[in-house]
């Protein structure tokens, strides 16, 4: 029971961080129809600005400030993707945006560049960030032991989801944002600046994903590659759960990072794999819209 207990946990662990991944690209890609293959370099941005934000407070604050540098992390992880991801919608994606497979080739290229940034600055070898005092350690119940870091994870992506869904289903942005991405024409005549939400819409996206690096950064080290080692999970669970649909998202990560740990716990991990992708082959042959698609009434032309 206790190994089960521990499985379960695990499982639902891989599957926030593959959520809080997903989240960003559940608008990116699932609302603005835009393949950004550098939201993955996005989070390794993220990992590297905790890392900074650690060394400044080594450097330059008390020790006894040491434990609240990661808040200061995950705001200023935030800001730096956010801005990063208006800049390459600025001067990339709003010329993009129609053409899927020029978008993938552009943000492909971009994803190449960010690594070698990355590489240039920090160095081939990786890099670690210490937790946060409050995070060492974990929860012991019987044979069953609860790391606070995967706790704190957890209760991050769970507040990440909620603003998500308050935005796009309670804002006026959302409704902006939304009304965009199904006819842009007729909310432009509404008097909605497209332009603008456009812009919002792929820096919050990509805001999203530099705080999932910066939850990536407790787990282990952090390299030029980190972002690559999340993001083909994430575009799946986006594809599986149906895409633009935030219920869709959170079923999709739930069900990789279940049938991930679960069918690993008993094979291997390239096993694991292969099952996964099996899964959503089957599921895509039934509903090629995923599982949860997007229902709307057209006239017949």
């Amino acid at each position: 029971m206790a190994q089960f207990i521990n499985t379960v946990f695990n499982c639902v662990s891989l599957s926030s961080i593959i959520l809080l991944t997903s989240l960003g690209l559940a608008i990116t890609f699932g609302l603005m129809k835009v393949i950004n293959m550098a939201h993955g370099e996005f989070l390794m941005i993220g990992a590297y600005m905790t890392y900074v934000v650690q060394n400044i407070f080594e450097k330059f604050f008390p020790e006894s400030m040491f434990s609240l540098y990661y808040f200061f992390a995950l705001a200023a992880a935030f800001a730096v993707t956010f801005l990063l991801g208006a800049v390459l919608e600025r001067f990339v994606i709003s010329r993009l945006y129609g053409r899927e497979v020029d978008s993938l080739l552009a943000t492909w290229g971009i994803s190449i560049i960010l690594q070698q940034a990355a590489r240039s600055i920090f160095g081939m070898q990786g890099v670690n960030v210490k937790a946060p005092s409050f995070l060492n350690g974990g929860i012991t119940i019987g044979a069953c032991t609860f790391s606070y870091n995967r706790i704190f994870i957890l209760g991050m992506v769970i507040l990440c989801m909620i603003l998500v869904w308050y935005i796009m289903y309670r804002s006026n942005f959302g409704k902006q944002m939304r009304a965009v991405m199904q006819n842009r024409a007729m909310a432009q005549c509404m008097g909605i600046n497209s332009r603008k939400v456009d812009m919002l819409t792929f820096s919050f996206g990509s805001g999203l994903a530099g705080l999932a690096g910066c939850s990536v950064a407790l787990l282990g080290s952090i390299d030029s590659t980190i972002g690559q080692n999340y993001i083909v999970n994430s575009f799946i669970a986006v594809v599986l759960g149906g895409v633009g649909r935030l219920t869709g998202t959170v079923l999709g990560s739930s069900v990789i990072g279940f049938a991930s740990i679960g069918i690993e716990n008993y094979t291997s991990a390239s096993i694991a794999k292969a099952a996964v992708l099996f899964i959503v082959i089957v599921v895509l042959q039934f509903r090629p819209q995923g599982l949860f698609a997007i229902k709307s009434r057209k006239l017949d032309e």
